[in-house]
């Protein structure tokens, strides 16, 4: 999130073409994930992407599931200018400029409504309560039916399993000793705290996981 220090190898965005910004991992990962949304997402509805980043995976999505109406959003007006040069590049009839959201502070789920909520690679850049705190407010902002997609690194079962991912958490909870890999086990009770109800685990490329839940 927005003035939270992070290790060089933790959310990359590089220069692009004017105020869009390039980030090799969402370029790497885009299709798999929108391979997994066609897959457990609802047939239709309201999409919104948390912290979308460079808007790279978005128009993607956007893309892949054309009868969703797909909302971006970010807290940095950075990365909010490069969501909104891609929209605009896109010319997708179901993909909506950026909005604010912090995706870590209570209340934004009572002012947007949505059938598939997507966080991707966040989890780990954020403490434990920031984490409760997010899927609370999705679980609250998803109509009944409704999934939560969070894709990313996680621990299994308390352990990081390769060598890329030990690497990364060390490199994570050097720069902030309160963020790095969350557990798996853990995450799925937290979702469950929140009021969800666990639909799938998917494993992902590169080590990855898919978590999907559903609201009641």
């Amino acid at each position: 999130m927005t003035g939270r220090p992070l290790p060089p190898s933790a959310s990359v965005a590089l220069p692009g073409s004017g105020v869009r910004l390039v980030a090799p991992s969402a370029d790497r990962n885009r299709g798999y994930i929108a391979s997994l949304l066609q897959h457990v997402a609802p047939e239709r509805g309201d999409a919104l992407e948390l912290a979308s980043g460079t808007g790279q995976h978005v128009v993607t999505f956007a893309e892949a599931l054309p009868t969703f109406i797909w909302q971006p959003s970010d807290i940095d007006p950075e990365r909010r200018a490069s969501i909104a040069a891609y929209v605009a590049d896109s010319g997708l009839p179901n993909l909506r400029p950026p909005v604010e959201i912090n995706a870590t502070a209570p209340g934004w789920g009572a002012a947007h409504r949505a059938d598939l909520i997507v966080v991707v690679n966040l989890l780990h850049l954020i403490r434990v309560d920031e984490v409760k705190v997010l899927l609370k407010e999705a679980a609250r902002a998803l109509r009944s039916g409704g999934r939560l997609v969070l894709y990313g690194p996680f621990m299994r079962a308390g352990e990081l399993t390769s060598p890329g991912d030990r690497s990364f958490h060390a490199d994570l909870i050097a720069a902030d000793p309160t963020i790095g890999y969350k557990d798996d086990f853990d995450t799925l009770d937290w979702l469950i705290e929140a009021g969800l109800e666990i639909a799938e685990v998917v494993e992902m490329p590169a080590n990855n996981l898919g978590i999907v839940a559903r609201a009641w």
